[in-house]
């Protein structure tokens, strides 16, 4: 089958889709947009999410078929253009800037769920930080720098820093 979608603000199309066929998949294989990761497969680690249609979900839960007419954010999305460059966005850079980049498997499903809170709490405090990142795994971090980060993003994006 054949899935129009808009990816990141662009009108996408994926042909020769199979039914069983994840978003995830179309996403890296047939978009060619490997940001989101595979690593479970089963929704419990978030290094696949993205937003459908504004919500966060795990690329690798949603059939293929379902995205049909329907708009998809990557981590890809969250870059920053100016003038035809393209930089990183103020969640992604304060990842850089405070360390919390370690192996990058997580990294992508973090910093979904970190820009999906500012969106909607620009001045999070700590427990709402936690409970935002809490369905994403991280195994290098001790997510104490990526703590750091989300402050430190909240804090640029909101002119306190």
């Amino acid at each position: 089958m054949r899935v129009n979608l808009t990816v990141n603000g662009r009108p996408r199309t994926a042909d020769d889709v199979w039914e069983g066929e994840s978003l995830l998949f179309v996403l890296r294989e047939r978009l060619g947009l490997p940001g989101s990761k595979n690593a479970c497969e089963q929704g419990e680690c978030g290094s696949c999410t993205v937003r459908l249609d504004g919500d966060l979900v795990c690329a690798c839960l949603v059939a293929a078929g379902q995205a049909e007419g329907r708009e998809v954010e990557t981590v890809e999305g969250l870059a920053a253009r100016e003038g035809g460059e393209t930089r990183l966005g103020p969640v992604q850079q304060a990842f850089v800037d405070a360390g919390a980049v370690q192996c990058g498997f997580c990294t992508p499903g973090l910093l979904m769920a970190a820009d999906d809170l500012l969106a909607r709490n620009p001045h999070p405090a700590d427990a709402d930080i936690r409970e935002a990142l809490s369905g994403n795994l991280c195994r290098c971090t001790g997510y104490e720098a990526i703590l750091d980060a989300v402050r430190l993003a909240a804090a640029r994006t909101s002119g306190t820093a």
